[in-house]
């Protein structure tokens, strides 16, 4: 969120405080008017990061969500019996809401306008692809400032000659080291010289680094505004939804996993215990099964399962593939599988941080360069901390399936990650454990 954000929800919070006062709402009142006019603002999108500071262009919005939040209070004080005055005393304090905070939004979009000019607030911004487009868009940036970017570098093999590009800094190789050293918070992806992959590696790493990304889209001259849509004069600017790990709604994910994690392991202790005494009668010692995995941003941890592969002279586990009918898995081990019971001691993982509940399922070092060489895309789906179930998996992508499909389907859990996400991957999980699908 940057300084203007920050600024619109200052003063929304203070013009409420202050008509919560003036009408003597009370604090109940007053409570439920800041609720629902911080609430419905926010999810239509009034406090988010933008580059065309225009009160015009927002004010639609803003008004809309205003006479939104007027007409929930309305409701509720009417259907819940409340005291007249005190339904008018709410109904004048929207009015009044509503009357001053245009005004003072004008301003603050002004404000940040002057503020980016003058002090040069801008982010550093990285364009890959140095055609006309995006010579266009340096020059564009470098005249108008109040859009809040400056261009600092072109990501391509060389700016088209013919266009007299401004004098930035040519980046021909490691996008990653270049955002790293010139500092670059927004990354703008233009057509380029390159085929499309080589941008959607790009868009990974900006994306995977915390930079906000902005994509010039195909025929953008005929592309109309919408939301996810900025504007840099006349150029649209498709904007990327951030890493999930930057959001703040990824520590509710992280505190119901610890949550989760912790009472599952209470509940199920038994099971675990009896699960070990069976692996111990029928094929005798370790219990456990442990082995190097590779977690977020490459980093390798130590996964624990209940072991259900006898144990041979030499420990292939980590360049031989399990497979169905795999002699070494007796009953036990069949039972387990079956049932993914022998998964469980994964939840102590989940306590220690290495995984999530959700994510994509994590993968045995040799595997992860093999596929990595093979499969495009694969090494992205390391943005996001590995899991116990993930999306792949309840859609049937376990054991000796397609790759390329699990690596399409976790691609797609980052870039649409969300909580009701999380809940659905779970519920299906339940499903599939339940009935067996996808089996």
């Amino acid at each position: 969120m940057n300084a203007v954000a920050v600024l619109l929800v200052l003063v929304d919070c203070a013009t409420l405080v202050a008509v919560s006062l003036h009408r003597e709402l009370g604090w109940v009142w007053g409570g439920a008017v800041a609720a629902a006019v911080l609430t419905i603002r926010g999810s239509w999108r009034l406090y988010r990061r933008r580059l065309w500071l225009s009160w015009l262009q927002d004010l639609p919005r803003s008004a809309a969500s205003t006479a939104l939040a007027f007409a929930l209070l309305a409701g509720i004080g009417l259907v819940g019996g409340a005291a007249q005055q005190d339904v008018a005393a709410v109904q004048w304090a929207m009015i009044t809401f509503a009357l001053v905070i245009e005004p003072v939004r004008w301003f603050v979009f002004a404000f940040g306008r002057w503020c980016r000019r003058r002090f040069d607030r801008c982010d550093r911004t990285i364009i890959v692809g140095a055609g006309e487009v995006g010579v266009n868009l340096a020059r564009t940036m470098l005249e108008h400032p109040e859009f809040g970017l400056r261009p600092v570098a072109f990501a391509d093999s060389g700016p088209d000659p013919d266009r007299q590009p401004p004098v930035l800094e040519i980046v021909d190789g490691d996008l990653a080291d270049a955002i790293v050293r010139l500092r670059a918070g927004t990354v703008v992806l233009a057509f380029s010289h390159t085929r499309d992959s080589p941008l959607v590696d790009a868009a990974i790493t900006a994306h995977r680094l915390g930079c906000s990304t902005l994509v010039v889209p195909r025929m953008f001259e005929l592309h109309p505004d919408g939301p996810g849509i900025e504007r840099l004069r006349s150029y649209p600017l498709m904007r990327l939804g951030t890493a999930p790990t930057s959001r703040p709604t990824w520590w509710i994910k992280r505190a119901a996993d610890l949550l989760l994690a912790a009472v599952a392991l209470v509940v199920l202790s038994p099971v675990i215990g009896l699960c070990a005494l069976a692996v111990l009668v029928e094929s005798g010692r370790p219990l456990f099964f442990r082995q190097v995995r590779v977690g977020m941003d490459d980093r390798t941890f130590v996964l624990y399962k209940i072991r259900s592969v006898r144990q041979s002279g030499e420990d292939d586990s980590q360049v031989k593939w399990s497979v169905e009918g795999d002699s070494r898995v007796g009953p036990v081990g069949r039972f387990l599988r079956r049932t993914s019971i022998d998964e469980l001691p994964q939840l102590w993982n989940v306590l220690r941080g290495d995984m999530c509940v959700v994510g994509p399922r994590p993968e045995r070092p040799g595997f992860v360069r093999e596929f990595s060489a093979i499969h495009e895309l694969y090494w992205a789906r390391h943005r996001v901390p590995t899991g116990l179930t993930g999306l792949a998996q309840v859609h049937g992508l376990r054991g000796d399936t397609s790759i390329a499909d699990r690596s399409r389907y976790d691609n797609y859990y980052i870039a649409n990650w969300s909580l009701w996400l999380d809940l659905r991957i779970l519920l299906m999980t339940a499903g599939e454990l339940c009935w067996r699908r996808n089996r």
